[in-house]
């Protein structure tokens, strides 16, 4: 996974903003941060519950790595270069979940309901 592809797959979440910190972008939603992007070390930060932060660093501590805790989260580093795109979706989409307004997660998940549907009727044909 490399830095550009990271960032191509921001675009499919709505409403993420992205702002220089110097040596750092950082990702928010609504003006909360849900990630932390560092080009030069190839690695981004994420949100995620504290259960997920321990059992993501337990599990492969050569992918992920704990940033910090702030009251019920775990934030986690990855390293983008030792994990497919597939699992960092997964983890990009929860940290965006956690931080975006309730009615903004219900209508991204909706729409993506539709469309997987849309692509299982199209696979049965």
């Amino acid at each position: 996974m490399s830095v550009d592809e990271f960032l191509k797959m921001l675009a499919g979440l709505p409403e993420v903003e992205q702002s220089d910190g110097g040596g750092w972008v950082s990702l928010k939603v609504h003006d909360k941060g849900f990630g932390y992007l560092w080009e030069e070390t190839q690695t981004v930060g994420l949100k995620q519950t504290l259960e997920e932060q321990m059992a993501l660093v337990a599990e492969r501590p050569e992918v992920f790595e704990v940033q910090f805790t702030a009251g019920r989260f775990g934030w986690v580093v990855v390293h983008l270069t030792k994990i497919d795109a597939d699992e960092l979706a997964e983890l990009v989409t929860e940290a965006w979940c956690l931080t975006a307004p309730a009615q903004l997660v219900d209508a991204y998940e909706a729409g993506h309901a539709l469309l997987s549907r849309h692509r299982n009727q199209e696979s049965l044909r």
